[in-house]
């Protein structure tokens, strides 16, 4: 069973850049929660904090045997890189109009959670109507291939 957990709004939203992938430090309820596929990164977003990159929002189900450990679903987790990759980071994210934005949620083949994030900047409504329009023009043309 793999686990795919895509936040597919961020392609449509923004223009993608640069992609890191990143451990996150989590409970062990909260990965078996992931394995069953009850993660929701859509609304999630990544910041600084005190040097350290944290994600936000990100909504994991509580597992249904966790015993007593109740953990918050939507508490900020801490994203695991190397300390050079979070400098390039934060200098990266110094330009106005730039964020961090989580894509992909999956179990590595280690057996661990990574998260994939892309340094990202937001689209305007008319490159949106752009992408739309392109969307269309393709689905089109794949329909009369077939």
């Amino acid at each position: 069973m793999s686990v795919d957990i895509r936040n597919r709004k961020a392609s449509f939203t923004y223009f993608l850049g640069d992609e890191y992938t990143a451990g996150i430090q989590l409970l062990g309820c909260e990965v078996k929660s992931i394995r069953h596929g009850k993660a929701s990164i859509s609304e999630g977003y990544c910041k600084f904090h005190q040097g350290e990159l944290y994600i936000f929002n990100m909504h994991i189900d509580p597992y249904a045997n966790a015993g007593h450990i109740d953990p918050i679903a939507r508490r900020q987790r801490k994203l695991l890189l190397k300390r050079t990759e979070l400098n390039k980071l934060q200098r990266k994210l110094r330009d106005v109009g730039v964020t961090l934005v989580p894509l992909h949620l999956f179990i590595a083949d280690s057996g661990y959670a990574k998260l994939k994030i892309a340094i990202a900047k937001g689209k305007k409504m008319h490159d949106k109507r752009h992408t739309i329009k392109d969307r269309d023009q393709q689905r089109d043309l794949d329909r009369r291939r077939s």
